[in-house]
């Protein structure tokens, strides 16, 4: 059995290394070292040049390195009849939670108004609202969404979610489908995008949406740069429509020195870390796919092509 490697930002070595050890009669290759193409019978990737995975004439499934598909999908000669599984993995869904708890609480408990009195050495107390009257709502109730608005329980949020089909999460006040979006977004003080991007969802956090959120709401986006809308953001905050904005992703990556972006005191960037899919866990995960693949079991975590996730 031989894997294909294939991810310019990932160690493939580290890579490579972790599956063999999973899966010891695994032959791991990593990009552009393909050696005989007819060996390749799987491919974990991301963001893979367009035509490659068509380019191999034995291809049997292909592992995507992140939760997101949207950089696989967009190849237009990618094999539709082979199966795309998500990378589906706890290390994975952990750093997801933790960094979306960490801005929720960080825009809660005024960080930012705090370091800026201490900047000026002011002595100015902040009381906040209580927790049970800010609403924080999650679009898209996927693995990471889920895990995300069962984790802002705890603190006494009133956590509601968004998602295409209905879905049914404990404690969450749960809205589906498109005619419900605006009543959601009516009640979130803040505003956490984890949804897949899809020609449905690319440029959903726009002025418009903007217009339906509590005045002062601040937006969270570590779902994928497409979903916003990027010369309607700075509008939306120099106007107080929204408080501020923490961005993970963006349309170009990494983020040019010359984007407004930067300078912006109402934004905060962090360099697409929100979530990285932990080696060890991540091969696990490869492996005992293609365990149960070997087996004649169901893979799990199949894209839908039509969905787009």
């Amino acid at each position: 059995m031989t894997l294909l490697f294939v991810s310019e930002p990932d160690p493939g070595g580290r890579w490579r290394a972790a599956l063999e050890a999973e899966r010891p009669a695994l032959a791991v290759r990593v990009h552009p070292d393909t050696g005989p193409v007819e060996d390749i019978r799987y491919a974990l990737v991301w963001r893979p040049p367009a035509g490659l995975l068509a380019s191999l004439p034995n291809l049997e499934v292909v592992f995507s390195i992140g939760a997101g598909v949207d950089g696989i999908l967009s190849d237009g000669s990618l094999p539709r009849d082979k199966p795309l599984v998500r990378m589906v993995s706890d290390g994975l869904t952990g750093d997801m939670v933790e960094y979306v708890v960490c801005h929720v609480l960080r825009w809660h408990c005024d960080v930012e108004g705090h370091a800026a009195s201490q900047a000026k050495r002011v002595w100015t107390p902040r009381r906040r609202r209580p927790a049970e009257r800010t609403g924080v709502g999650i679009l898209g109730l996927g693995v990471l969404g889920q895990a995300a608005a069962r984790a802002l329980l705890p603190f006494g949020f009133a956590v509601r979610g968004w998602s295409r089909s209905p879905k049914s999460v404990e404690g969450v006040d749960c809205h589906a489908g498109w005619d419900a979006l605006p009543r959601f977004l009516s009640q979130c003080d803040v505003l956490v995008c984890l949804l897949p991007l899809t020609e449905e969802t690319r440029g959903i956090l726009c002025q418009r949406t903007f217009a339906h959120l509590p005045h002062g709401a601040y937006l969270i986006n570590a779902a994928r740069g497409g979903h916003l809308v990027e010369e309607e953001l700075i509008p939306a905050l120099e106007a107080g429509v929204l408080s501020g904005a923490t961005l993970d992703v963006f349309n170009t990556e990494p983020l040019p020195q010359d984007h407004p972006f930067w300078r912006h005191r109402a934004i905060t960037i962090t360099p697409h870390d929100a979530s990285l899919t932990p080696i060890e866990s991540g091969a696990r995960y490869v492996a005992g796919q293609i365990e149960r693949y070997e087996a004649g079991l169901p893979l799990e975590n199949l894209v839908d092509f039509e969905r787009g996730y």
